[in-house]
C-alpha cells in the first residue's frame, strides 16, 4: 500500500500575513480612505485652535495700540506665575500687561508708527501698553517691583514713544519726563518771568507744549465756569 504524503505549510511563511487585519468587504474604498483620515484628525483640529489662538493675539495687541500713548517689552525669563501675578496686580488701570511673541507682536505693529520697536524683539518679552501721558507714572510701578523683587536682570528691552524707539539705555530720559503738574507749573512760572522764560518753555518738545497749553486752557474753563 502507497503511503500518501501530506504537504505541511511551511515553516519560513511570513509571520506578518498571521498578524495582518483583513479588509472588511463591507466598506466601500472610500470609507475606508475616510476611516484613515480619522487619525490625523487630532492633529488637523490642534493646528487649526493655535492659529486662531495666534489671530486673537494679534487681534488684541492691535486693540491695545488704541489710544497708547507708549509701549515697551520687559525681559521676563525666569519670572515666576506668582511674581507674574503680583505685577500685574500692581499696575494702574492705565496700564495693561500681554504675554505674546515677539512675531505676532511685530505682525500687529508692522506697518505702524510702532514698527521700530522690532529693535528690541529679541528673547522672552512681555509688552506693558501704557494709555496715559503720565509716562515716568507709568513706568515707575514695574522699577519698584523689578527693585523689591531683585530682578535686575528683568529689564526694560526697550519702548516706543511719539514714534521714536528707546534704548534700555535711554529709559531714563522717559522717566525722567516732567509730569503734567511740572509742565502746568512751569507754564505759569514763565507767563510771570520775563519774556526769555516764555521762548525758552515754548521752544520745548512738542508734547510738553501741547500739555501745557491743554492745561492752560483747561484751568481757564475751571475759572470760567467758577464765576
Amino acid at each position: 500500500m502507497e503511503a500518501t504524503l501530506l504537504s505541511l505549510p511551511s515553516s519560513k511563511a511570513p509571520s506578518y500575513q498571521i498578524l495582518q487585519r483583513p479588509n472588511n468587504p463591507f466598506l466601500s474604498s472610500q470609507s475606508r480612505c475616510r476611516f484613515r483620515s480619522r487619525r490625523h484628525f487630532p492633529s488637523i483640529v490642534k493646528a487649526a485652535i493655535s492659529r486662531t489662538k495666534k489671530e486673537e493675539t494679534v487681534e488684541t495687541v492691535r486693540e491695545q495700540l488704541e489710544n497708547c500713548y507708549l509701549l515697551a517689552g520687559i525681559n521676563y525669563k525666569g519670572f515666576t506665575v506668582k511674581q507674574f501675578q503680583d505685577l500685574r496686580r500692581s499696575l494702574p488701570e492705565t496700564s495693561k500687561l500681554i504675554v505674546a511673541k515677539n512675531t505676532l507682536v511685530y505682525k500687529a505693529i508692522e506697518g505702524t508708527e510702532w514698527e521700530s520697536l522690532k529693535a528690541c524683539m529679541k528673547g522672552m518679552n512681555v509688552w506693558l501698553f501704557v494709555h496715559t501721558e503720565e509716562i515716568p507714572a507709568a513706568l515707575k510701578p514695574y522699577r519698584d517691583f523689578q527693585k523689591e523683587k531683585k530682578l535686575e536682570d528683568n529689564d526694560f528691552t526697550g519702548a516706543v514713544f511719539e514714534g521714536k524707539f528707546y534704548g534700555p539705555e535711554e529709559f531714563k530720559k522717559l522717566e525722567s519726563m516732567p509730569s503734567r503738574a511740572e509742565i502746568y507749573a512751569q507754564l505759569l512760572g514763565s507767563l510771570k518771568s520775563p519774556a526769555s522764560g516764555l521762548v525758552s518753555t515754548l521752544q520745548a518738545p512738542a508734547r510738553e507744549l501741547v500739555m501745557v497749553l491743554n492745561a492752560y486752557v483747561k484751568k481757564l474753563e475751571e475759572e470760567g465756569a467758577g464765576q
